[in-house]
């Protein structure tokens, strides 16, 4: 780890000046330009000064940063099917249920058929990759085809069926996770 950009990015999210840093920690600027520049290492309680006066500590500052996944492969998807409504769903970021929206991909078989999904406070976008479906909201049907999508709040009861004469495929995204 380079203690002297790391130090220089917290400052300067902190919209602090070296001048200013060296104010706070009782240095001088030019010892915190030499740091931030790994000219010199700075001592156990230089470096505490430091960062006492960035608002962090030593543990937090030395804390390795847990990688986020940002790519998903096929072999990460979760995949369920039920044979009997014709759909397999594929979670296809793991554990999205953590996180503001969650995306999934539906397969429907000829005929096939979503569960009904209950309503909750959010939102769902979808987007058909493959054949047309029906999207059930309450007593309404909306026909959606390949290349097109649906948006609409999660406030009545849904649920989608399979209107082509194969297999359909889209994308369904609820924020916040509902899946």
């Amino acid at each position: 780890m380079e203690i002297g950009d790391r130090l220089r990015q917290i400052r300067i999210q902190l919209g602090l000046t070296q001048e200013e840093l060296a104010e706070r920690s009782e240095l001088t600027k030019g010892f915190i330009s030499q740091i931030e520049r790994d000219l010199t290492s700075p001592s156990v309680d230089s470096l505490d000064d430091i960062l006492e006066a960035l608002g962090t500590n030593l543990s937090d500052f030395f804390k390795e940063e847990s990688k986020t996944q940002i790519v998903f492969k096929e072999e990460d998807f979760f995949v369920s099917k039920d044979d009997e409504l014709g759909v397999e769903i594929s979670w296809i970021v793991p554990n999205a249920q953590k996180n503001d929206m969650e995306p999934i991909r539906v397969k429907l078989d000829k005929k096939g058929r979503t569960k009904i999904y209950q309503p909750y406070e959010g939102e769902e976008f979808g987007y058909v990759l493959k054949g047309s479906l029906e999207f059930i909201i309450g007593d309404n049907i909306y026909n959606v085809s390949e290349g097109e999508c649906f948006y609409n709040p999660a406030d009545k009861t849904r649920k989608i069926k399979n209107s082509s004469e194969g297999i359909t495929e889209f994308l369904w995204i609820s924020s916040p996770p509902g899946f």
